[in-house]
């Protein structure tokens, strides 16, 4: 990977802002954005070669960097957070049983593993789903269930991944997501101790004044060292993300930390993520087989149902 490819990622990103003015909104940013993935990557020009591993690490990145975004955003000090986590968990206890069952058809109709079928219909992509929510500005009841439901669904999954295809993996997995969420308490009930102590005060004091981002730095510290932890456990970056977004949102960071969050993953790491994932999708895989055509629509169908 060079400079070039990098400006080359980051022009084609621009889709998604472009397809959005033209359609006064309507049409949400990623969809241009992984569009422009799908043109320079496997299904068309073959330019981006997601499997490399520069271009990996920046895949990390940007998905931490999103995640974390969208947890800062979560109104946790918000009374209805509560009540959102319970109507998210019981809606996601409904959808669990009509996953599995949806599972069992897709494996009559077409064959192929029922289990990942199910895994795959209960979760929703919260690296497309969260971004599209936060874009919207929408903050009713019905969008807090939504994000708790999403969220609940998505860590579930990435624990029942491994169940459905490597099953000797699915303890080490679960037991990895409990050692991210514990550091992640460790770093929260540490991060509102030291907080309000004098010495802290006065760096960050001295810091706004003098620019030195000192927020940022120690949030950027700490996102990528849960995610390098993550990643060593084989837990999920989503947990690492946003529970890091989480604590900042809890403790409740300064404005200017948001609006420096920002620049650092809307301008750079978030649409790259997009990109790179846009670039993975092989379209031309898909419909060189009429049963893969057919297995695709039948599992879509089954989502929106």
């Amino acid at each position: 990977m060079d400079l070039g490819l990098v400006a080359l990622i980051s022009a084609a990103a621009l889709l998604g802002p472009a397809l959005s003015l033209l359609a006064r909104g309507a049409i949400p940013v990623v969809v241009g954005e992984l569009l422009a993935g799908v043109i320079l990557g496997k299904t068309g020009f073959g330019i981006i070669e997601p499997a490399k591993s520069d271009l990996q690490l920046l895949y990390a990145l940007g998905f931490a960097t999103l995640m974390f975004t969208v947890g800062m955003h979560v109104p946790v000090r918000d009374q209805r957070v509560k009540s959102a986590l319970a109507s998210g968990a019981v809606a996601f206890a409904i959808a669990a049983p009509l996953a599995l069952a949806s599972g069992v058809a897709a494996h009559l109709a077409a064959g192929g593993p029922w289990l990942i079928y199910a895994v795959v219909l209960v979760s929703s992509s919260a690296a497309v789903a969260l971004p599209v929510i936060d874009e919207t500005g929408l903050s009713s009841p019905a969008v807090l269930t939504a994000i708790a439901w999403i969220t609940i669904a998505d860590v579930l999954a990435t624990l029942a991944i491994p169940l459905a295809i490597i099953p000797h993996r699915a303890p080490h997995a679960a037991l990895g997501a409990l050692i991210v969420i514990a550091v992640i308490a460790v770093v929260f009930a540490v991060a509102r101790f030291l907080r309000y102590k004098p010495f802290v005060k006065r760096i960050r004091k001295e810091g706004k004044r003098r620019q030195w981002a000192i927020d940022l730095r120690l949030a950027v510290i700490a996102l990528f060292s849960i995610g390098f932890l993550a990643q060593k456990v084989g837990a999920s970056l989503l947990i690492a993300g946003f529970g890091i977004g989480l604590v900042v949102a809890a403790i409740g960071g300064p404005k200017r930390l948001s609006q420096e969050v920002l620049g650092l993953g809307q301008g750079f790491f978030v649409p790259l993520f997009f990109v790179l994932l846009g670039s993975e999708i092989n379209l031309r895989q898909l419909t060189s087989s009429g049963h893969n055509v057919l297995l695709a629509c039948l599992l879509a169908a089954l989502a929106i149902a």
